[in-house]
């Protein structure tokens, strides 16, 4: 006969494995419940597509977008094209642009998955997408083989700065000293969907800078005062933050301190 602490061991792997097991078949197959609708409009398969899109559908068979599933019987395979296009069949018949969602032209279909991104949005400081002055595809190609290769597709995360130079080129040009967080992309420092601090800061006081640039206790220094490299900075950060306490405003890169002062 098993003791309750064997028994209570099995039951606790047992429970483990269940949930590993749940979350596997759930990040291999995302489901979207509720399938867009286009009024008089059917499913017709990612082959119908091909006849016009050849380049993208040949691509886009590896994108994680692919592999999006839409809870309908009405849809030929269950992923595909119109998982985000919506049903195609009326965009066949007529053969133009009308009768198709375009994630390029609203976000809607992108936060029917999308549902935190869709939240971020909503925070004080964001990027104007649900005003309608930018929209998702400016910063992503949601057709790509490599969610990190922007490179012939993906979701351009691998050159992120390239993205944001789009609008922030004073911010991302060449410096003679730059600042080695931006090697790592601006989205080190900036949440790029929407943050409660200005400027889509992840923080907005010294602990931003703090996460890469420790304070350090040396042997013989007083009890309080903590260096940054060779400089004591204990009162330097009463002062304000990094940026702000005429220090290190130039926070990107500058051209003539390697300590990122103007």
């Amino acid at each position: 006969m098993k003791s309750k602490s064997t028994v209570g061991v099995i039951t606790v792997f047992g429970l483990a494995a269940l949930v590993a097991l749940l979350f596997i078949s759930c990040a291999s197959a995302p489901v979207m419940v509720a399938p867009l609708q286009i009024p008089g409009a059917h499913f017709v398969g990612n082959d119908q597509c091909f006849q016009c899109h050849t380049q993208i559908t040949r691509t886009f068979r590896a994108s994680p977008h692919a592999h999006v599933a839409v809870e309908s019987t009405d849809v030929p395979g269950g992923t595909g094209c119109e998982s985000c296009h919506g049903p195609g069949s009326e965009h066949v018949r007529t053969g133009g642009a009308r009768f198709i969602i375009n994630p390029g032209k609203t976000p809607d279909a992108c936060f029917q998955c999308h549902v935190q991104t869709r939240g971020e949005f909503q925070l004080p400081a964001h990027h104007p997408v649900i005003e309608g002055r930018m929209n998702c595809v400016q910063c992503h190609d949601p057709h790509g083989a490599d969610i990190l290769k922007p490179a012939n597709g993906g979701l351009a995360m691998a050159r992120m700065n390239e993205s944001c130079a789009d609008c922030h080129r004073e911010q991302t040009r060449a410096f003679v000293f730059e600042h080695p967080a931006m090697r790592e992309g601006c989205a080190t420092c900036h949440d790029p969907h929407g943050s409660i601090n200005r400027m889509m800061l992840k923080q907005a006081d010294n602990n931003l800078c703090l996460r890469c640039h420790a304070q350090v206790q040396g042997p013989g220094v007083p009890p309080g005062e903590f260096f940054i490299g060779q400089v004591p900075h204990a009162a330097l950060m009463q002062m304000g933050t990094c940026w702000s306490a005429g220090c290190h405003t130039a926070v990107h890169g500058s051209d003539i301190d390697v300590r990122l002062r103007f």
